[in-house]
């Protein structure tokens, strides 16, 4: 996910989305599909076209007063509800009671959707119009709404305002309320082609500055991210080289954690479902995604296995506010290591 601003234009898979989502009629678009695809991104891009003062088939003009406007987060016609932790990461601004309790450290930031800013947003979609045609609500990511602003925002999505559009975006569409679902026109997010994505990653990385990587480099970063462009590039600007990642899967079987220790906790978790992960697959036969075959260990029993993906997928409930992040990792390496130990199913 990216800051998107007037010069920093669409990947080359997420324009020709805008282009066929911006032929759409309805009042409300819910794009959905895995993390890492540029949920966001489009669904900025989409309220941008809708907004602008001087739109083509290409999408917003970028030069226009209102495109402006949402480059600097105060375009009065776009109503942006985000987690209070995404908003101040992304630079929209919070309203002056919630960012008030933030500084006096009333609470900390909430990484849900709150009823109170689902609220604020069906009010804005009452109001005048301040500029252009139409007022627009993007919510990102929507799975983050809990059931009491979800059911908030229900009348708006069913019937609302002429001049309001609405724009969902979400990583997880399946904890999302039915009735949010089904008033909604659903895009599926595409993915981009192996050779599409590696390009764009060396643009990108090229872009930040750093020396230029290789294509061995940008598939690596890919196949760590399981094919997700936004997860790659946060694991390419990580650092992550092809002889790390290539080592990691028989130095967790030797109980070796110092190549996942810098890592925080929730990255290194989700390394050990991807392993997890690729020695299923090798287990009943089918290809890795995360790993190269060459690097696994032997998989263990199909038993194991499964204990061990009920395990992670357990730990996935407290890594963000673990009690001892320390204890927590020592346990992680322990279990691994013995699960790894574990004799391989007989052929």
């Amino acid at each position: 996910m990216s800051e998107v601003s007037a010069a920093q234009p669409l990947a080359p898979w997420l324009q020709r989305q805008l282009q066929a989502a911006l032929g759409q009629r309805g009042h409300a678009l819910l794009l959905a599909g895995p993390s890492g695809l540029g949920q966001y991104d489009l669904a900025l891009a989409l309220a941008r076209a809708w907004l602008c003062e001087q739109p083509s088939e290409q999408g917003a003009c970028g030069v226009c007063g209102s495109c402006h406007a949402i480059d600097v987060r105060t375009h009065a016609d776009l109503c942006v509800l985000l987690p209070e932790t995404l908003s101040l990461a992304l630079g929209w601004p919070l309203d002056e009671a919630t960012q008030k309790k933030l500084d006096d450290k009333e609470r900390k930031p909430s990484k849900l959707i709150r009823v109170e800013a689902a609220r604020q947003a069906v009010t804005f979609t009452q109001s005048t119009r301040a500029r252009s045609s139409t007022k627009v609500v993007l919510v990102y990511p929507a799975e983050r709404m809990n059931m009491e602003s979800a059911n908030t925002l229900l009348k708006t999505l069913e019937e609302p305002n002429g001049v309001v559009r609405l724009v969902l975006a979400t990583e997880a569409l399946a904890q999302l309320l039915p009735t949010i679902r089904s008033r909604c026109q659903i895009h599926a997010m595409a993915w981009p082609g192996d050779s599409e994505a590696q390009a764009w990653l060396l643009d990108q990385m090229a872009g930040d500055g750093a020396p230029r990587a290789t294509a061995a480099q940008a598939e690596v970063w890919l196949q760590a991210a399981g094919g997700r462009p936004d997860d790659a590039l946060e694991w390419a600007r990580g650092g992550l080289t092809a002889q790390a990642w290539h080592a990691l899967p028989q130095a967790l079987a030797r109980g070796d954690w110092s190549l996942l220790g810098p890592w925080p906790a929730a990255r290194q978790l989700d390394v050990l479902q991807k392993l997890c992960h690729d020695l299923m697959a090798q287990a009943s036969g089918a290809a890795p995604r995360y790993f190269p075959a060459a690097v696994l260990p032997p998989a263990p029993r199909w038993s194991a296995l499964a204990q061990w993906s009920k395990d992670l997928l357990e730990a996935t409930r407290s890594v963000e506010h673990p009690f001892n992040p320390g204890l927590m990792q020592e346990a992680w390496a322990g279990h691994t290591k013995q699960v790894l130990a574990r004799l391989p199913a007989r052929p």
